[in-house]
């Protein structure tokens, strides 16, 4: 498995506007065979701070997940937007358990 997690700046006078384009992303790359999960959640104390958490089922899919339409469009509305400062990160993950 493999765990992409990190950042994307957004002014925060603009968060509201691109909430439609992350969801958006967020549903067709669910809906992507081995994506085992994928969210956004702005950070409460620091304003425009978008984290991003994605699980996937190998790097086949990943591979494949950035081949796909939906993340060509999410990219192109970035600098409508202001998106900036792209942080993200990929993990390999050995195992999985409860904490």
């Amino acid at each position: 498995m493999l765990i992409v997690a990190g950042t994307i700046r957004v002014p925060p006078e603009n968060i509201e506007a691109l909430r439609p384009h992350m969801a958006a992303m967020a549903d067709a790359s669910r809906a992507e065979l081995g994506c085992l999960d994928y969210s956004y959640g702005e950070d409460v104390a620091e304003p425009g701070l978008i984290r991003v958490f994605e699980r996937w089922r190998d790097q086949a899919a990943l591979d494949a997940h950035f081949a796909m339409p939906h993340l060509v469009a999410w990219r192109a509305v970035w600098p409508r937007f202001g998106v900036s400062d792209r942080r993200l990160f990929a993990y390999e993950v050995g195992s999985e358990r409860p904490t």
